[in-house]
């Protein structure tokens, strides 16, 4: 009690003098629900929950009839059983995602935590499972200094009930962004792009889910897909943190 009141205490001395500023909008951080985002920041968050795609985890909008997949799914064959998101990649949740990405701010991985414990569709999702973090290649992760998916992978095991993170997959072959390339070049491009890890050790009967950052065309997660049911892997979701 004592701590959590003295952490209070400290937080709001700290935010006196040194004031945050929200990733998305810039301005001041003051009464809002996270440390990093403002409150009308906070209000332009999606966080996905139900009704949702079940292949990727996008939200449906509206009365719900028929397919639950959504168009993004449409033309992808996956190889895993289900998928779900935490937020969409817009607005403040892409910047939390590049801020995290390409600014190395780690900081922002406190008020993810926070979104996770707050979404229990998401949190509960993971219970018992091995996270396996969607490699970069040895070139982009020293470039980077870091894998965003294996530190948001260590962010969901701290913030659920998921078993361990382990590093089963190498990325073999050093692939161009695909941000901007289309579907089908997207899945060319990762096509033969990753490899099991010489160490990995898989068990059949252990529920695995992969994680990445962002669900787009879900050409990336297929790929490591299959590789993992290659190698003997029965139980696979995958997980992302943003959509779009």
């Amino acid at each position: 009690m004592l701590k959590t009141i003295s952490r209070a205490f400290t937080r709001s001395f700290l935010d006196v003098f040194f004031p945050r500023n929200c990733v998305h909008c810039g301005d001041a951080v003051t009464g809002a629900d996270y440390q990093f985002l403002c409150r009308a920041s906070s209000r332009e968050l999606f966080l996905a929950r139900p009704p949702s795609c079940t292949t990727c985890g996008h939200p449906f909008f509206g009365l719900l009839s028929g397919s639950r997949v959504c168009p993004h799914c449409e033309e992808l064959e996956p190889l895993f059983e289900e998928g779900r998101t935490l937020f969409l990649a817009k607005g403040p949740g892409r910047a939390l995602i590049h801020e995290l990405k390409y600014k190395s701010g780690f900081y922002v991985l406190s008020d993810i935590q926070a979104m996770i414990a707050a979404t229990p569709y998401y949190r509960d999702y993971f219970e018992g499972a091995i996270l396996v973090p969607v490699p970069l290649h040895a070139t982009k992760q020293r470039e980077r200094g870091f894998n965003q998916s294996r530190v948001i992978a260590r962010a969901i095991q701290r913030a659920t009930g998921a078993k361990a993170v382990e590093n089963l997959l190498i990325r073999q072959e050093y692939t161009q962004t695909q941000t901007r390339l289309s579907r089908a070049a997207r899945h060319q491009n990762v096509k033969n792009a990753f490899a099991l890890a010489s160490d990995a050790a898989v068990i059949a009967d252990y529920s695995y889910i992969l994680v990445d950052d962002v669900f787009t065309t879900g050409s990336t997660l297929n790929a490591c897909a299959a590789v993992l049911r290659d190698a003997g892997v029965t139980q696979l979701k995958v997980a992302t943190l943003g959509h779009g």
